[in-house]
């Protein structure tokens, strides 16, 4: 299914059938990736006396519990919620699914201790017009990161300068492939999250999301994409969530 998109005057053709998913699978118990001591993706059937919802277990059918932490076990997609002390959801700051986005691949800086992506190497892009929607993967590009146990092995993080500048940007949706746009232990200051959201403050950016651990593929080219933000209507201020990349055709 092809279609032909008119967005703010440039055209751009799309194969819907083409999209690609940049998501971390869920699978069951013991599954990664996952981050911050976060408890395991645990799937179970139900069990009652006499009765249990799992075919293979020799049930009639399948009926299962799901026990996931969004934001310690896998892809998900996040709200100003995350940090605030109103109730803002997901469901409710997620107004569109489908925006307009670029995929870079960035190297690093890095201390003696820490690895992180600066204001500077944010400044370097060249941003597509209209694009609203960035998806930065780090290099290098291991496959072992899509299954890895992140907690205490202190990520690479955003410089909280740069979330400054993809506002500048006009970036209203960004993700990363790493567990968290902050430093691991950053003794709570958000530095990252709180200047992408703009909060605390007067104008929060609620429609703004942030998406962690994605896992972009080697085969994934860096360019333009009309990005398919999938997530829960949940009433929570976070979501697993599959994010669909589509090729841009000028």
């Amino acid at each position: 299914m092809k279609a032909i998109i008119n967005l703010n005057g440039s055209v751009y053709k799309i194969d819907l059938n083409q999209a690609i998913s940049i998501s971390t699978p869920f699978h069951g118990k013991n599954h990664l990736p996952k981050a911050f001591y976060s408890p395991d993706l645990d799937i179970e059937p139900v069990r009652t006396d006499g009765w249990i919802g799992s075919t293979l277990e020799g049930g009639i059918l399948n009926f299962k519990n799901v026990f996931i932490n969004p934001h310690g076990n896998g892809t998900h997609t996040e709200c100003v919620g995350h940090i605030a002390k109103e109730p803002f959801m997901i469901k409710d700051c997620l107004k569109s699914n489908f925006h307009l986005g670029q995929l870079i691949s960035i190297q690093p800086r890095s201390s003696e201790t820490d690895s992180f992506i600066t204001h500077e190497q944010i400044k370097e892009i060249q941003f597509e017009e209209n694009v609203n929607c960035l998806i930065i993967r780090t290099l290098p590009n291991a496959y072992s990161d899509k299954i890895k146990d992140w907690s205490g092995t202190n990520p690479c993080y955003m410089e909280y300068q740069a979330m400054d500048l993809l506002i500048e940007m006009g970036i209203e949706h960004f993700m990363i492939d790493v567990p968290s746009v902050d430093r691991e232990s950053d003794e709570g200051k958000l530095l990252a999250h709180k200047t992408f959201w703009q909060y605390p403050g007067d104008s929060p950016r609620k429609n703004a999301t942030i998406t962690e651990m994605i896992y972009a593929p080697e085969d994934v080219e860096d360019g333009l994409y009309f990005v398919d933000i999938q997530v829960l209507p949940l009433a929570m201020d976070a979501s697993p969530s599959n994010i669909l990349l589509i090729k841009v055709n000028h």
